[in-house]
């Protein structure tokens, strides 16, 4: 996708009404997308950011990412993780191996676990339900925000059971939150080409709005660089915007920030398709997609900078193209970094400096935003 060097007075006007707190139209952002410079973007979205969260502070949370297992029957075109069930890469933890990364996660001062995995047909929801129960009983004090809207529609599929009997049955059990993995693309042109086996739009909308009306934590996402069309991009914007809308008026509950990164093909079959070079998405796409989700999304308050995927570097640049939120430490992570990522295990200190290197600074919080720790400046001419 080309980007305009210089910003068209059609897009001078789209920029001044999301400065304004308006809310842009699809044409208007489809507009942003061809006609407005990058640097320009990027000002309008650092306005709009500091609208919402204003001041210099940038958050992000201590947490691991635990993928209980890599079974799966899905068959993602882009995904390295994944071993069909019998191969002999393929694993399930016990809770032994679960318990010691919690600890590992614990001596950091984490707070939260993320679990996700595949769509393995041999664990029944009972195995979910115990493993919740185990968690909440021997972990108290770590949040528990597990699975993925395809996770939670394959176990309904493989139960006969709906979404939200799922979901309710597993928040009885100790679940916390849903997060928004699996999004991708919310346009089943693209979801059809790339991932035909995986749950569509509607699905995935359907099960984060079950989760949102049980009170559950819940985050949308986003994957760019899969040959989508603005229109494509756009669809899903507006999908999320109206999903938010109506989720907030009835629920009270949304999502609580935005997450979009590009495509990672190492190791992949898109990858190693001979169209490669229709796929993937740079830098430069990368921050325009933020900048525009930030003007677009104007009903989602947090939006996050992606360093697994994108690197430490240009997460930095990202807080200057309306992020606010710069993820977490990760401690561990399978998927992504499965997909030849620079690298992910980054601890709390580097969090640190590469914020503070962006002239801002970090503040620890939850899976609801909360505050847990604030921190002293860092002393003027400390390397």
């Amino acid at each position: 996708m080309v980007a305009a060097v210089e910003t068209s007075s059609r897009a001078t006007e789209a920029l001044a009404k999301a400065r304004a707190g308006e809310r842009l139209s699809v044409p208007e952002a489809r507009c942003l997308y061809t006609e407005a410079s990058l640097l320009d973007l990027g000002a309008a979205a650092r306005a709009r950011r500091q609208a919402l969260v204003p001041g210099r502070e940038v958050t992000y949370l201590v947490d691991r990412n635990i993928n209980y297992t890599n079974v799966c029957l899905t068959d993602c075109l882009f995904c390295a993780f994944y071993r069909p069930p019998g191969h002999p890469e393929s694993y399930t933890l016990t809770r032994d191996q679960i318990a010691g990364k919690i600890e590992e996660l614990r001596a950091v001062g984490g707070t939260r676990i993320l679990m996700q995995g595949g769509h393995n047909p041999a664990l029944r929801i009972g195995w979910y339900e115990d493993l919740l129960r185990w968690l909440r009983a021997t972990f108290p004090d770590i949040e528990v925000d597990a699975f993925s809207p395809s996770e939670i529609g394959h176990l309904a599929d493989l139960e006969g059971m709906t979404m939200r009997d799922v979901l309710a049955r597993l928040k009885d059990c100790g679940l916390a939150g849903l997060p928004g993995g699996g999004g991708e693309i919310l346009h089943d042109e693209i979801r059809h080409r790339v991932s035909p086996k995986k749950q569509k739009t509607d699905g995935w909308l359907e099960a984060m709005r079950h989760a949102q009306s049980l009170g559950l934590v819940t985050s949308s996402t986003m994957v760019i660089g899969f040959s989508e069309t603005v229109d494509h991009r756009l669809s899903h914007l507006s999908r999320l915007r109206d999903h938010q809308d109506r989720s907030l008026a009835e629920f009270g509950n949304g999502f609580g920030s935005f997450i979009s990164w590009t495509v990672q093909l190492e190791n992949t079959p898109l990858g190693a398709s001979r169209h490669r070079p229709r796929y993937g998405a740079g830098g430069q796409e990368y921050l325009r997609h933020l900048a525009i989700g930030r003007l677009f999304l104007d009903n989602t308050r947090h939006h996050q900078a992606s360093w697994p995927t994108q690197g430490l570097k240009l997460a930095q640049v990202a807080l200057e193209f309306g992020a606010d939120d710069f993820g977490s430490t990760m401690l561990e992570e399978n998927v992504v970094s499965a997909a030849g990522t620079e690298r992910c295990r980054v601890m709390v200190e580097e969090i640190h400096r590469e914020i503070r290197d962006a002239g801002y600074e970090p503040v620890q919080r939850d899976s609801r935003y909360r505050v847990v720790r604030r921190f002293e400046p860092e002393p003027a001419g400390v390397a």
